[in-house]
């Protein structure tokens, strides 16, 4: 049953009281007898508003163009890229939800990062959300919070949208008015927003914590997956590190040197769980690396 569906049957159900007892109040005088207005409270009026806003039109993406590019998309033949994202995604469902959970402060905010752009972070988070809301009992939220180079946006197709920037930087912007609805039913998006010279500030402000807390707490049968720019090209990813739960550092193969890595290893020492997967490898490894042979193109950031 709908929050829309509950909240009128509890109004039928008060209204049925009133009118009996109005039955006992007619002995009196015509205005000793109450009004028979009833009312939802606050939070149902909240939540039934969000219900209807859940209805917005739903972004029409060309799921066959990122199949194209690589993406695990509805409908893609490229059974490889799929199979590998079921891979790596068990371990970060099993911090999320399964035992692992236990010790992991938001276990169910995940960050997607990089040391350097153009190792695949973009690619890997795309992904990660799709293989996630193609499971029927689970729903994903991606939010695009490399608000200086909005990534998951430009692939998308999410144009002239309100995003994470509006929400943080007005007080008349709702949780409801930026994220977007797709043809998946699991799957809804928060873009990047409006560029903001005061991003960094938006991010570490005391809204996006409680953001984030509320999106944790509110929600905890949903994974979010924050795109994050990357650690150490802009200081937003560092930032954004110390709110999630789960951080996936995506390291290009055989290109990004080992003390860049290790910087980058070293501003996300206070996280819970920081996971490394490799991208863009030539050959099979013999050690247990997550993620081979994809993150091409122009897409890969």
């Amino acid at each position: 049953m709908s929050i829309i569906e509950k909240a009128l049957n509890k109004l039928k159900n008060e209204d049925a009281v009133l009118n009996a007892n109005m039955g006992s109040n007619l002995k009196g005088s015509f205005d000793d007898t109450i009004p028979l207005t009833v009312v939802a409270t606050t939070n149902e009026i909240k939540e039934i508003s969000n219900e209807i806003n859940d209805e917005k039109l739903i972004l029409n993406i060309d799921w066959k163009h990122l199949s194209d590019l690589g993406f695990a998309a509805p409908g893609s033949s490229n059974s490889e890229a799929i199979e590998e994202y079921r891979n790596i995604k068990h371990p970060i469902v099993n911090n999320a939800f399964g035992k692992g959970s236990e010790g992991i402060t938001r276990a169910n905010l995940i960050l997607v990062t990089s040391s350097l752009p153009g190792e695949g972070k973009t690619f890997t988070a795309i992904n990660l959300a799709l293989s996630i809301a193609n499971e029927r009992d689970k729903k994903v939220l991606l939010i695009d919070a490399d608000v200086a180079r909005p990534s998951v946006s430009k692939v998308l197709g999410i144009n002239d949208s309100p995003g994470l920037i509006e929400y943080l930087d007005g007080a008349d912007v709702s949780f409801s008015d930026i994220i977007v609805r797709t043809s998946i039913p699991g799957l809804g998006i928060i873009p990047a927003g409006k560029l903001h010279k005061y991003s960094t500030e938006l991010l570490s402000s005391n809204k996006m914590a409680l953001f984030v807390e509320e999106l944790s707490n509110r929600y905890p049968d949903r994974i979010v997956i924050f795109d994050s720019p990357p650690l150490l090209a802009a200081t937003q990813g560092e930032v954004l590190a110390r709110l999630v739960g789960q951080v996936i550092l995506v390291i290009e193969a055989e290109q990004t040197l080992q003390n860049v890595v290790m910087e980058s290893v070293e501003k996300l020492a206070a996280c819970d769980v920081v996971l490394a997967l490799f991208n863009k490898t030539k050959r099979n490894m013999d050690i247990n690396y997550y993620g081979y042979g994809y993150g091409y193109g122009q897409y890969a950031h």
